[in-house]
């Protein structure tokens, strides 16, 4: 799964001289959170709803509501955005587009082109998209189940043959490494499985059911 393939694509944007005023308006009026600047159809920066917040003058200020928004309508976007912008190419793994925001700790990356041209946005909100469709959690009369297992090669073999055996069909698998340990947690999302058949063959395979979630 790449990047292009859950991106938003033509990305609204703004010039580095919009106002203040204009921005939020822009924000508030198509229900997002950030906007990508350019000049010369180039990226020069990126704002957030986070950064027009924190741009705004204090409760506590002494100025008065009129003297407020001629501050805010002088203000430029270019006073306030981020310059130096974190991007992703629209092929880039979507895994690898969510550990960059993890890294930088940054909730949204414009997608570029392999010339550079901007093409869309990835944001949080579109990677906890796919988080629900890799682990089918959408998908009625399932089972989940959470298994310790040794970390050598063909347990989770195993544990598929048995889950064959009981009928089931797998829907997705999750795994979670703990540097140090010699045992991982695996987690399967399962359908038309005979529970009781499967829960039972486990006793012949050095794995440990943790617990088990019906959907």
């Amino acid at each position: 799964m790449l990047v292009k393939d859950f991106m938003t694509r033509n990305p609204i944007t703004i010039a580095p001289e919009t106002s203040f005023s204009e921005a939020l308006k822009l924000m508030k009026q198509n229900k997002i959170k950030r906007l990508i600047v350019m000049k010369d159809e180039k990226i020069v920066g990126i704002v957030t709803e986070k950064d027009l917040l924190y741009a705004s003058p204090s409760k506590a200020t002494t100025l008065n509501i009129w003297e407020l928004h001629y501050l805010l309508s002088k203000l430029k976007i270019e006073e306030i955005m981020t310059k130096d912008v974190v991007t992703v190419n629209e092929n880039t793994p979507i895994e690898d587009a969510a550990r960059i925001m993890e890294e930088k700790d940054i909730s949204g990356l414009p997608v570029v082109d392999d010339a550079g041209r901007l093409v869309g946005i990835i944001t949080q909100t579109d990677i906890f998209k796919v988080f629900v469709e890799i682990f089918g959690t959408k998908r009625e009369g399932t089972i989940r189940y959470t298994m310790e297992m040794p970390d050598k090669p063909g347990e989770l073999l195993e544990v598929a043959k048995r889950i064959y055996e009981a009928g089931g069909n797998i829907i997705s698998i999750a795994t979670l490494f703990e540097e140090g340990k010699d045992s991982y947690l695996a987690t399967l999302r399962v359908e038309n499985i005979d529970h009781e058949k499967f829960v039972k063959s486990l006793d012949e395979i050095d794995v440990k059911l943790l617990y088990y979630h019906s959907n």
